[in-house]
């Protein structure tokens, strides 16, 4: 198992600690504002409202909110809206130290900075509830200070209420993003399990149906003849034989496949089975040991043959495959037509046969939709229906990328 990548190191803090060192940065930006720094007027109204909070009073208020927010710090993991209204309380209890008409940036910034967090990492519904406690208490703030007939700081408050605004909109953000990219991977990977579970059966479909057709072709003749023909029998059991261990080898390469490790690690070994997959060259072989289950397939080679992908070669093998494999079970005739067309852009693949059609069976089954898909998958073209003069035609293009040309 892969190690999980550490994440960076300002990653690593947790949300309530950042919150505590904002709060603390904010206090700490209060205090200095008490002292008259160069060039600040002397009658600076918030500077006066700041050295009323040298009282004890003051500092009592102080500590309460400093106190109410640090509390909220630690809960923030666990009680995020419990967290949020100590955080609220904190601020109320600051800015009554400091006897101004509106609570300020500095005493609400812990709150916008929650605000993000519970946006970016909750549900919507909890960080709309959040929201609107943080607005309901600026407005409650000035509510009471108009009822009590005090000075009011609606410009202050305005842009207080306009940054905890922003603060939850970029929280949201991050939160719809989050949602979004877990749903493409969940999609994602649903796709990836989806089209391996299709190739898969596309394998075993045409694996196993090419085979049980070839042995029960074999089977029947070695029956017939055994008692007459005893040599004839024991040649068609051989085939039967090669078919049976052909397909094993088959299954057991697939099963290397699905057994294999973590991504980027290598498969496990299969030493029973190292053959490759097979391809064009394969054809030939695929017509011989038809022809002598009994019904013979021409193959006709056009153009000039030429390296292809693996999964180019593999698709055409595999149609014609189970294009044979349907002119054996179905098709009622003792001969068909394979032609390979090797063009420059394309590869171009045809089966016909003279016999009676596959029949409503073979037309809606696994084979016809098994090729259908693996020419679907290479952005090619397929076609499959019964001739005018009789028959069944199977055809298929294929195109080859322009670096193989």
């Amino acid at each position: 198992m892969a190690a999980t990548p550490r994440l960076p190191p300002l990653k690593r803090i947790p949300p309530g600690v950042w919150t505590a060192v904002i709060w603390c940065a904010g206090l700490a930006l209060t205090m200095l504002m008490r002292f008259r720094l160069p060039g600040q007027e002397e009658a600076d109204a918030y500077r006066t409202a700041l050295l009323s909070s040298a009282k004890w009073e003051g500092w009592t208020l102080l500590a309460l909110g400093t106190a109410l927010t640090l509390g909220g710090c630690v809960l923030m993991q666990r009680r995020p809206l419990w967290t949020l209204s100590l955080m609220l309380a904190g601020s109320i209890s600051a800015t009554s130290a400091l006897s101004v008409g509106a609570i300020p940036l500095l005493q609400f910034l812990a709150v916008d900075l929650t605000l993000y967090f519970i946006a970016a990492v909750r549900t919507r519904r909890t960080g709309i509830v959040a929201i609107s406690m943080a607005l309901c208490t600026l407005a409650g703030y000035l509510a009471v200070r108009v009822l009590s007939g005090w000075a009011i700081g609606t410009t202050t408050e305005l842009i207080v209420a306009l940054t905890t605004v922003i603060a939850w909109l970029i929280g949201d953000s991050m939160h719809q993003s989050r949602v979004h990219a877990e749903q493409v991977r969940s999609q994602a990977a649903a796709q990836a399990v989806t089209a391996e579970r299709l190739r898969i059966a596309r394998e075993l479909h045409d694996m196993v149906a090419h085979t049980i057709g070839i042995v029960a072709l074999q089977a029947g003749a070695a029956r017939r003849v055994i008692d007459t023909q005893p040599d004839l029998a024991r040649e068609a059991l051989g085939e039967v034989e090669n078919a049976s261990r052909e397909t094993l080898s088959g299954l057991r390469r697939m099963l290397g496949v699905l057994r294999r490790a973590e991504p980027g690690q290598a498969p496990e070994a299969t030493p029973l089975d190292s053959s490759p997959a097979p391809g064009l060259a394969d054809i030939d072989r695929l017509a011989e040991r038809t022809t002598a289950a009994g019904v013979r397939v021409e193959v006709r080679w056009r153009g000039e043959r030429h390296t292809l992908p693996p999964e180019i070669g593999m698709s055409a093998y595999r149609i014609v495959q189970e294009a044979v494999t349907n002119v054996v079970r179905h098709a009622g005739t003792g001969s068909c037509q394979v032609t390979v067309d090797c063009r420059d852009e394309e590869l171009a693949i045809e089966v016909v046969d003279s016999g009676n059609g596959p029949g409503r069976a073979a037309a809606t089954g696994y084979g016809l939709l098994g090729m259908r898909e693996r020419v679907g998958l290479l952005h090619g073209e397929f076609s499959a229906a019964p001739r005018p003069e009789g028959g069944f035609r199977v055809a298929a293009r294929l195109p080859v990328p322009a670096g193989v040309r």
